[in-house]
């Protein structure tokens, strides 16, 4: 058994998450313990709990926690993928580009903003085109780091598809590094994942030529 908190690869391709026995317990018990804990953060720094602005920020900052931004630790979340017939036998690559992305750094739980590019060749089936974009948001939405988070969704794009001609790639602002830290609000980080096909460079590039050319 591996170290809680630290993800092996194989966890990774899985989707298993960490801290198990935490997960058994209710939505709404994370809620009620994430807002007493929230509640003891801000004391401690010396917030007036009192304020009419700030008395009810603790359940919203818990509710926000378990039912959005990080709503993708709950497995029963993870969205259902339609799979269509690919009756019209189309083989060339199908590509979804800039897909909106919204995650949270898990080193300083603060925002993760970019974009996402998935390609495919379509064998007997095709994706659902919406359940790409309901896909990537599910992974994203928990404390993430960007290289996991392209695997993982690489991975269970292959795992529907069941072949491996697939890529993803991400492009990310991180405010942990624009806030706070070196500041930096220009810099930007892009990951990749290609299998199959996609590890072929004429393929690769004919992708990447897609998702670079601008509207």
């Amino acid at each position: 058994m591996h170290e809680p908190g630290k993800n092996n690869f194989s966890d990774i391709l899985n989707d298993v998450l960490p801290y198990p026995k935490i997960n058994r317990i209710s939505e709404d018990e994370k809620i009620e313990k994430i807002e007493y804990h929230f509640t003891e953060i801000m004391k401690t720094m010396g917030l007036d709990l009192t304020d009419d602005s700030l008395k009810d920020t603790p359940n919203r900052v818990a509710k926000m926690y378990i039912n959005e931004i990080f709503s993708g630790l709950n497995p029963k979340n993870k969205p259902d993928i339609t799979l269509f017939e690919n009756k019209y036998h189309f083989s060339e690559m199908l590509v979804v580009k800039d897909i909106a992305l919204y995650s949270n750094c898990e080193h300083h739980f603060v925002p993760i903003i970019g974009k996402a590019h998935v390609g495919y060749f379509p064998e007997k089936h095709i994706i659902g085109l919406s359940k790409i974009n309901r896909l990537v948001q599910y992974y994203a939405s928990r404390p993430q780091v960007q290289e996991r988070l392209t695997v993982q969704i690489g991975e269970a794009l292959q795992n529907i598809l069941h072949h491996n001609d697939l890529a993803v790639v991400i492009e990310a602002d991180h405010l942990c590094v624009a806030s706070r830290g070196v500041k930096d609000i220009s810099s930007q980080t892009v990951t990749s994942h290609f299998s199959g096909k996609f590890e072929d460079k004429s393929v690769r590039n004919e992708f990447l030529s897609y998702i670079r050319n601008n509207k």
